[in-house]
């Protein structure tokens, strides 16, 4: 299942949500989406980075018999790579029917995979702590994008579509399960959306330079960047890919006496390692 490089998308066009590719629709709205997806002809493309470079985290956090959920899965390659990977359940949801029928006849014969269509801020056909682990590569960066820039989500809407999202994440999250959020976002934009007061999430971020990038990188992609007591990086702190991404792996701490994912003696153990 092997597959080409991603593409490299800079974060200036990552941040162009409200141009919609120079149509009336934006990065929030199924039918853009639906759109770009025939006009694609289901052409696989993974946004910001492939399953190698963000395998040390997902091994890391989420052991291959976890129950994982990719939102905004689109046409990306991640999914097949996570299963040549050892990966045994990956439940794909997108807002666009258009590429969840494409991506459904493309793996009809992949039992470990399937595709569902689905928005983001209501994902109640999942009963609560249903999952062991939620990755979102990007999907977190076009709904807020979008939410600050075009009519549609503009206002008291934006929030509350961020917030919506976050917190169905942490519903259908079992305890001690963890949710990898990969953004270009800095964690003085995406902290205070994941911060929601009804979530108790410990929060530990990493960065990890762009695919392409040529520079002297210092730290090793697996060691935590610290934050401040606001979630804030600290002063004097300058990635050195200006275009890195973020990940920012979330892991839920409510109930953790509780029956909880295997996710949270995995990561024990990775930690004494």
């Amino acid at each position: 299942m092997s597959s080409p490089p991603p593409p490299d998308v800079g974060a200036e066009e990552e941040r162009g949500a409200a141009d919609g590719g120079g149509g009336s629709l934006s990065y929030g709205e199924a039918e853009y989406w639906d759109a770009r997806y025939v006009e694609e002809g289901g052409a696989p493309y993974d946004w910001y980075q492939r399953y190698d470079a963000l395998r040390p985290f997902v091994r890391r956090f989420a052991p291959p018999a976890s129950r994982l959920l990719m939102i905004g899965c689109g046409s990306a390659l991640m999914s097949e790579d996570m299963v040549s990977d050892g990966y045994v359940e990956i439940v794909n949801i997108d807002i666009s029917s258009v590429v969840i029928e494409m991506m459904r006849k493309k793996y009809f014969d992949v039992p470990q995979l399937q595709y569902l269509r689905m928005d983001v801020r209501d994902m109640s056909m999942f009963p609560d702590e249903s999952f062991d682990c939620a990755i979102d590569k990007g999907m977190h960066s076009f709904r807020w994008n979008s939410g600050l820039i075009d009519g549609k989500w503009c206002g008291v809407d934006a929030p509350l579509s961020a917030a919506q999202m976050v917190l169905e994440v942490d519903r259908l999250l079992k305890p001690g399960g963890v949710f990898i959020l990969i953004t270009y976002g800095d964690p003085s934009v995406r902290v205070p959306h994941l911060n929601q007061s009804a979530c108790n999430w410990k929060i530990v971020l990493y960065i990890l330079p762009r695919p392409g990038f040529i520079g002297n990188i210092k730290r090793h992609v697996l060691d935590p960047v610290p934050l401040t007591e606001r979630g804030r990086l600290p002063d004097g702190f300058v990635p050195e890919d200006p275009d890195s991404h973020y990940v920012y792996v979330c892991k839920k701490m409510q109930g953790l006496t509780g029956t909880g994912s295997p996710t949270v003696n995995h990561i024990e153990r990775q930690g004494e390692e």
